[in-house]
């Protein structure tokens, strides 16, 4: 009988946050090993599905590094990065494109539709709802590789209204239709500020932001933007961990109230953070 009785306190529990999060969009930057392990892939479908059903508005969008550098290095091609971006060629960005836009876009839209929801697969391209321009990292030009410099919001509000969860590849064009590979991070946080999402979720490799960064017990739950530029003078927040917390601060910046790191290798992380008091990531918050 305790076991039944700990199942409904955990419903009691998230009652509060369904109810305060009722009808409001959350969008989810789907990436990291979350997309590669099967078991851990449909856990993070469970969750939005679950989050559809008590009457959020999930939104993904969604990364494919992996899936890229397997299928470039296939074709007899390399994968170059520069300062954490993919050097993206003319060739590879049509490789980019097909297999963002076509593989990984088309999968989880599948695994979606499989709990009988309707769920519909775009790219940035689609109705222009990504617009970049050109990204120069440094001086140095990386090819076509894009920063999103406005969102046209209108189709995937009009997805949102009839009922169906949108699943955006990170693919846009500039002014004159050039198509440009978008890095999914900053595609994630950009579209989230459009539409001034109330959440934002990074499924990523990694706990969250720690104190210490060989002491996993020294999670940092919560985070404002102002404190940022402090953990980074301290050294808390060093090497490849200042661009995911950049990118969390550009997220506030750009209009959505909170911003989530959680380790998307555990199951039914998304659950345990949003829904239980403590979580289990760093929220970031203005």
């Amino acid at each position: 009988m305790q076991k039944f009785i700990n199942k409904a306190n955990i419903l009691v529990e998230a009652l509060p946050y369904i109810k305060e999060f009722n009808g409001k969009i959350v969008v989810i930057k789907y990436g990291g090993s979350a997309m590669v392990d099967e078991v851990i892939k449909e856990k993070v479908i469970e969750d939005i599905v679950l989050f559809k059903l008590v009457g959020f508005k999930p939104v993904i969008v969604h990364g494919g590094g992996e899936e890229i550098s397997k299928t470039l290095k296939a074709m007899g091609m390399k994968s170059e990065f520069y300062n954490g971006l993919r050097v993206t060629t003319k060739e590879t960005a049509e490789v980019v494109e097909m297999v963002l836009s076509g593989k990984i876009n088309n999968d989880i839209v599948q695994l979606i539709q499989n709990h009988d929801l309707n769920a519909v697969g775009i790219s940035g391209k689609d109705a222009k709802t990504l617009k970049v321009d050109k990204k120069i990292v440094k001086g140095k030009d990386i090819g076509y590789v894009g920063e999103v410099k406005e969102v046209d919001t209108t189709l995937i509000k009009s997805l949102i209204a009839n009922d169906f969860i949108p699943v955006i590849a990170p693919i846009g064009t500039d002014n004159t239709g050039t198509t440009y590979n978008i890095n999914a991070d900053y595609a994630a946080s950009a579209i989230a500020g459009a539409l001034e999402a109330e959440k934002l979720i990074f499924l990523t490799d990694v706990e969250g932001v720690l104190k210490d960064i060989n002491d996993n017990t020294s999670l940092i739950s919560v985070i404002k933007t102002s404190e940022v530029n402090d953990y980074i003078d301290k050294g808390i927040i060093s090497d490849g961990m200042i661009p995911k917390v950049m990118c969390c601060a550009y997220g506030i910046d750009k209009g959505v109230k909170n911003v989530h790191i959680l380790d998307g290798r555990v199951e039914h992380s998304m659950l345990l953070e949003i829904f239980t008091k403590n979580g289990i990531g760093t929220m970031f918050g203005s």
